[in-house]
């Protein structure tokens, strides 16, 4: 509803005595509200916890756009406001993008998608604030730039100059009414006040490049990620097949043992054993007879029950190892890929350590008297991956502190 100013300067002015009304008067145009962004709700949740955050960063960013476009000291660019259109409105599209069923590839290239686009948008916005927004943001973005670039890093070091010539980092302790304390920040002489386009455009530089190299160490995670799940697929491969061959031929590769006592052997399996075999003198040879036993003796679910033991053990030293693992807020799940590795590792390395005793690899261990035994050695080796596994847990630990900090990474030496 006008007011009762707009509606009496909407009026005609009022004929001079004597003359009459002006016909071609016409009332001036109303002016028309600033721009703003009108009020919508925002739509239903998502399954997905990236794409939820990347729709409320960029509704955030959406509202501090509309906020600075009427405020009185922004810097007005038509081409950084569309550009900041456009960046969200495809980091939108990224996070609302559903693949259809038949499609399994993973998110990586929607989550770099709209990382990217927000982090372009979130630039195009501290270029056109106003001073007092690009300054109050100062600590925050001071953190942003210390966590992601070097040391050693040229725009991080002007990125600190500037932020000392703003008093960012001067503290002191002033008691509180109550008689408590607490840090207010205090200009001492000399802090500057006002934001130079050309510092402006460094501060901008610094945080491009800070969240530059911040998708950057996301995408080393990724392609780590990426690596543990193609060899923990080949693993998991290599597994069934040799389930597979010990359930279509199990006498190609039987995992059983011919423990000797007192001239007599019996076959042991993993699933079963002969009955007792006279190997003495006066029966000639033993070796055709044993090789009958094996024969009659292995079965087709041998190397199937030895490889599910293994994998129980592995899963027991994959929920051992969760202890070691710090939560990570990475969209990329690297604790569950290390987790997928280590179970069909476990099944494989409990088939080669039979094998290895076998073949007398191991001396004293080649003659396991019962079928317990044999899954027993199945289950240590299957446990015994976690030694092979470690070392990638130590580079994963690794990439996730490279992600959480650029102090934790080794920089070159200081001139």
């Amino acid at each position: 509803m006008p007011s009762d100013d707009l509606v009496q300067a909407q009026q005609p002015p009022a004929p001079s005595p004597g003359q009459p009304p002006d016909q071609n008067w016409r009332s001036p145009p109303t002016p028309e509200p600033p721009p703003s962004r009108p009020r919508q709700p925002i739509n239903q949740p998502v399954r997905v916890a990236w794409r939820e955050g990347t729709l409320t960063r960029a509704e955030e960013l959406e509202s501090l756009h509309a906020w600075v476009a009427t405020h009185p000291e922004s810097k007005q660019s038509k081409v950084l406001a569309e550009a900041i259109r456009l960046h969200l409105a495809a980091a939108r599209d990224a996070a609302r993008y559903k693949r259809p069923w038949f499609r399994t590839s993973a998110n990586g290239a929607l989550i770099e998608r709209a990382m990217s686009n927000l982090d372009a948008a979130e630039a195009a916005l501290l270029n056109i604030a106003p001073p007092d927004y690009v300054l109050g943001q100062m600590p925050s973005l001071l953190n942003h730039v210390q966590r992601h670039l070097l040391v050693m890093d040229p725009r991080r070091r002007e990125f600190e100059y500037i932020a000392q010539q703003f008093g960012v980092h001067d503290q002191v302790r002033r008691p509180r009414p109550s008689g408590g304390e607490r840090p207010q920040e205090v200009q001492p002489p000399g802090v500057a006040k006002a934001l130079p386009d050309e510092k402006r455009g460094r501060i901008v530089s610094a945080v491009r490049g800070a969240s530059s190299a911040a998708l950057r160490e996301q995408l080393r995670v990724r392609s780590f990620r990426n690596v543990l799940l193609a060899t923990a697929l080949l693993m998991t491969l290599l597994a069934a097949g040799i389930a597979i061959l010990g359930l279509l031929s199990p006498t190609t590769v039987p995992l059983c043992f011919e423990p000797e006592r007192s001239g007599q052997t019996v076959v042991v399996c993993p699933t079963a054993q002969s009955a007792l075999l006279t190997t003495g003198e006066e029966a000639g040879p033993a070796a055709p007879d044993v090789d009958d036993a094996v024969k009659q003796t292995a079965g087709p679910w041998d190397l199937l029950t030895v490889e599910l033991v293994g994998l129980t053990a592995a899963a027991v030293a994959a929920a051992t190892a969760i202890r070691g693992i710090h939560g990570s807020s990475e969209p990329h799940n690297l604790p569950v890929a290390l987790a997928a590795l280590k179970l069909p590792t476990g099944a494989v390395t409990a088939f080669l350590g039979l094998l290895l005793m076998r073949g007398q690899f191991v001396p004293g261990l080649s003659a396991l008297d019962t079928s317990a035994q044999i899954l027993a050695w199945a289950l240590v080796f299957g446990f015994a991956q976690q030694l092979f596994t470690r070392l990638v847990d130590q580079q994963a630990h690794t990439v996730l502190d490279r992600v959480r900090g650029a102090d934790t990474r080794p920089g070159p030496p200081p001139p």
